[in-house]
């Protein structure tokens, strides 16, 4: 396979489907089906991508015999179902983030994918930019020294109608899981597993949760802090601090921006600019194929395993601040 001959199918008909839509058609890939619950509304999202076929449902999508990877976009409760008929159709996957509602369900996609043989890759397309490769590059050289510290927040005034499934306990709605994972998972990357998690929240109306505040230590010297809100804008920036200097992440660090690297007496070491063209998905996808093309079945840059610890992590944050899904 290669760029031109890796076809993608795409799974839900929502805002973020069609994010991802628009990056893949601006940027050359084979975008050749899309599978929705209802025709018109396949019909409807082929038409505005020129996507070949469209799909009145999500098991005709799966069992398409022209289709390599399935993108899954559709809420949090479902991709764990979605992307296990995947797998078992024979495909490869992308499943949009938060990778499912909780860390069993997580193992239960990964465990099925190496079983089978394929590919499987939380879709955090933040790993994938180039400015963060740029950043884990700069770590690894030791520029600022060794990582001491993090602070992140991912904040957002969201709608708040009860109705809206970012409000919505039975759709996994709420701030952590669809704002916290991305520093949540930033941390990850930087540090590992935390060896202790403290977290405390305030809730909505409809028992979401509104702001998640958490703060993870590993061994003796190292620190993360999150903050996750859905009622209120914050920065949207992070600092990673090291014994010889620090990195500070522009607005919206999670998505492409700049970035300027300091030593310790605040001199600028480097200072980072995006050259990137569309939102930036892309980079998410052409990972994917080269996974792909090469025969591999796990990401170094995000792998299954480290997925599911991501997971496991965010379980802990719900058990801490009391919040659990109608359907657990």
């Amino acid at each position: 396979m290669s760029h031109d001959t890796v076809r993608w199918g795409i799974l839900g008909t929502g805002g973020i489907a069609r994010l991802f839509a628009n990056d893949l058609v601006l940027h050359g890939f084979a975008l050749d089906a899309v599978g929705s619950r209802h025709q018109q509304t396949a019909d409807a999202f082929a038409m505005d991508f020129e996507i070949a076929r469209s799909h009145a449902s999500y098991r005709e999508l799966v069992d398409d015999p022209e289709i390599d990877v399935i993108y899954i976009a559709t809420p949090h409760p479902f991709h764990a179902e979605n992307a296990i008929a995947a797998l078992n159709a024979g495909k490869h996957v992308l499943v949009e983030k938060p990778f499912t509602l909780n860390a069993t369900e997580a193992r239960q996609v990964v465990n099925l994918a190496a079983e089978r043989g394929l590919l499987v890759l939380e879709a955090m397309w933040t790993r994938f930019l180039p400015h963060m490769r740029r950043i884990i590059e700069i770590l690894e050289t030791d520029t600022i020294g060794e990582v001491r510290g993090l602070i992140a927040d991912h904040t957002q005034h969201l709608p708040d109608d009860p109705a809206h499934r970012l409000n919505a306990l039975e759709l996994g709605g709420g701030a952590l899981l669809d704002l916290g994972v991305y520093p949540i998972s930033f941390a990850s990357q930087l540090f590992g597993t935390p060896q202790q998690i403290s977290a405390s929240a305030t809730f909505k109306p409809t028992g979401a949760d509104a702001q998640v505040a958490t703060i993870f230590r590993y061994g003796d010297s190292q620190l993360a802090t999150t903050l996750s809100a859905s009622n209120t804008t914050g920065p949207n920036r992070a600092t990673i601090l090291g014994s010889a200097g620090r990195i500070d992440i522009d607005g919206v660090w999670y998505a492409p921006t700049s970035f300027r690297v300091y030593d310790d007496a605040g001199e600028v070491l480097e200072t980072y600019e995006s050259t990137v063209t569309g939102r930036g998905m892309q980079f998410q996808a052409l990972e994917v194929e080269r996974l792909v093309t090469s025969g591999r079945t796990a990401s170094e840059i995000l792998s299954p395993d480290e997925t599911v610890r991501v997971m496991e992590t965010l379980d802990e944050i719900r058990r801490q601040i009391g919040l659990r899904y109608p359907q657990e």
